[in-house]
């Protein structure tokens, strides 16, 4: 018997990888969006999806794919589910920053994303996850620890454990947006998913600029060039063109590769801060940092049947 190799192609890693790195630039962003603009969380997501999914469309229009797009149950299903599910991620991770920290919602929505899929997949199979798989999960789990947790923001005023709900459940919105859209459908291309999902999920997040607080501050919005720049990179650089780059190398990669390389956006944003804000990771945090490119590495050059 013949055995290949699920080990993703250079092409397919080198776009989860940009991925990774990109969502991470999109933390520092949206953090200074938020405080320039005086804009909730839930403004600067609704922006961002908003921002993304219409610069992913003019991207479309200039290419000519607007001419021919699938009207089948498929396509029109896969977009919505797409949608539901980017719109979903997002509401659940800014419902848990709220209820425990940035540093506790973070490490257990990114953390639990291989671990769902990594489950999913050994379901599907009707098999444990190999040792490499489960090694290369554990191994990015305790260096996202590493990397962020603060001690310091772990006891929050919200309910904790209603705030992990909401993280898991953000987690888990995200790995199954993993293996839906690893799935080709007729007419759907990365780019066409990455446009119409965030145009979707944008619609169903506006409802929480009504439920939430004034999403401007109290006074005008402060239109400023800085402000507009932010906006425009938070919605070209980190969403439509790593959503883009994202949904392109799931083709050719193993799920639980993927989700690992999500890994990649708080381990950018860390390295960022410290670079550029000065924040000090010290010993554990770098040590983290060692971890998780470690295990995102592994993933990359693990063998499968």
């Amino acid at each position: 018997m013949s055995t290949t190799t699920a080990t993703p192609s250079r092409a397919a890693s080198a776009s989860l990888v940009t991925a990774g790195i990109l969502w991470g630039t999109g933390g520092l962003a949206g953090a200074l969006l938020a405080e320039r603009a005086e804009l909730s969380s839930a403004a600067v997501a609704v922006c961002r999806l908003a921002l993304g999914g219409a610069f992913a469309v003019l991207l479309l229009g200039c290419t000519g794919g607007l001419r021919a797009l699938p009207r089948t149950r498929d396509a029109m299903r896969r977009l919505l589910v797409a949608g539901v599910l980017l719109a979903l991620y997002q509401a659940c991770y800014f419902a848990a920053v709220s209820l425990t920290s940035v540093s506790v919602a973070t490490m257990t929505t990114i953390g639990s994303v291989p671990v769902f899929v990594a489950l999913a997949g050994a379901v599907q199979e009707r098999r444990p996850p190999s040792p490499a798989t489960t090694l290369s999960v554990l191994c990015a789990l305790l260096g996202l620890a590493l990397l962020t947790w603060s001690p310091g923001e772990a006891a929050g005023d919200g309910n904790v454990v209603l705030g992990i709900g909401c993280a898991l459940a953000s987690g888990a919105s995200f790995a199954a947006l993993t293996l839906v859209t690893r799935r080709p459908v007729a007419g759907l291309d990365p780019l066409r998913t990455t446009a119409f999902g965030c145009v979707v999920g944008a619609v169903l997040l506006t409802p929480l600029l009504v439920l939430g607080p004034t999403p401007f501050g109290e006074g005008v919005w402060p239109v400023g060039l800085d402000v507009v720049a932010l906006a425009m990179y938070l919605g070209a650089v980190p969403t439509a063109l790593a959503y883009l780059a994202y949904f392109r190398g799931l083709a050719r990669s193993r799920p639980v590769v993927a989700a690992l390389s999500a890994l990649l956006e708080p381990l950018t944003a860390a390295v960022l801060a410290a670079l550029l804000l000065g924040e000090d990771l010290g010993l554990a945090g770098w040590c983290g940092a060692a971890l998780l490119v470690g295990a995102v590495a592994g993933s990359y050059v693990r063998p499968a049947r």
